[in-house]
């Protein structure tokens, strides 16, 4: 693979772009891929996708319609990119200086996937402290309201973390987990192909389906946390991820797919 500067924008955040995350959680980086960086994610994603998924099935659960985990292990665009990319300095410009990738996943909405997915936080999936993780999520295609795009309520972090009871078996079956919030005060987050958008992990957020018959939604999904974060669901232990940027007191982080 070529040097990553030729599939990537640098980024470096202005102040208001910054007083913006504070005051409404989120911001859009336009064009953060180049043309060849995203032909070049893309099909690596596809060949991995196409290689563990088959077409949309609404027997099967959102996992198995929607989700692909650990792509880096797949793509070394992807890893490049995640490791590498942009999206680190981002994550060090809002988090510090010390940065861990906590998630890499895909999360596609194919054609023929109509099903919604509610309001819900990132951090009610997968709690870690502190809370200042990022979702970033990377457009592989034109997003809009046609076929599945995100939608948010600006400033709705400052709530913090919405605690949801899920019994054992919701968790077992890998239930969505669903919050209560306005759909007036939602937003959406439309976006070309190739730009990123960032929001905290406190977001209230939700897609509605795909309902293009003729188009795809496929999203890059990349978390990033301090490189000390802990699962607050785990006996607090150690979120492992590569750590990007800066040092970790967990030699575990530090080892974390160093190697790779």
């Amino acid at each position: 693979m070529k040097k990553h500067v030729q599939y990537f924008n640098d980024v470096q955040l202005s102040k208001d772009e910054i007083a913006q995350f504070s005051k409404q959680g989120f911001f859009i980086l336009r064009n953060i891929l180049t043309t060849p960086g995203l032909q070049q994610i893309r099909e690596e994603c596809m060949q991995a996708w196409d290689a563990e998924k088959q077409a949309f099935d609404p027997s099967k659960s959102w996992l198995q319609n929607s989700l692909l985990v650990n792509i880096h292990h797949q793509s070394p665009a992807v890893r490049n990119y995640y490791f590498e990319g942009p999206l680190v300095e981002v994550a060090s410009q809002i988090i510090g200086p010390n940065i861990k990738g906590a998630t890499s996943q895909l999360t596609f909405k194919m054609r023929g996937n109509t099903k919604p997915f509610g309001w819900h936080q990132d951090n009610g999936y997968g709690e870690l402290d502190p809370y200042n993780a990022l979702t970033t999520l990377t457009a592989l295609d034109d997003t809009d309201r046609g076929n599945g795009c995100l939608w948010l309520i600006p400033g709705s972090h400052k709530q913090g973390q919405i605690k949801v009871h899920q019994t054992e078996t919701q968790k077992i079956n890998q239930s969505e987990i669903i919050v209560e919030a306005d759909d007036n005060l939602a937003i959406p987050m439309e976006m070309k192909a190739g730009d990123a958008l960032i929001f905290n992990c406190w977001m209230l957020h939700k897609s509605d389906g795909n309902y293009a018959t003729d188009r795809d939604r496929r999203i890059l999904f990349l978390r990033y946390a301090d490189a000390d974060a802990v699962e607050a669901y785990n006996s607090r232990k150690p979120r492992l991820g590569r750590l990007v940027k800066g040092v970790s007191i967990f030699e575990d982080v530090r080892k974390f797919e160093s190697d790779i």
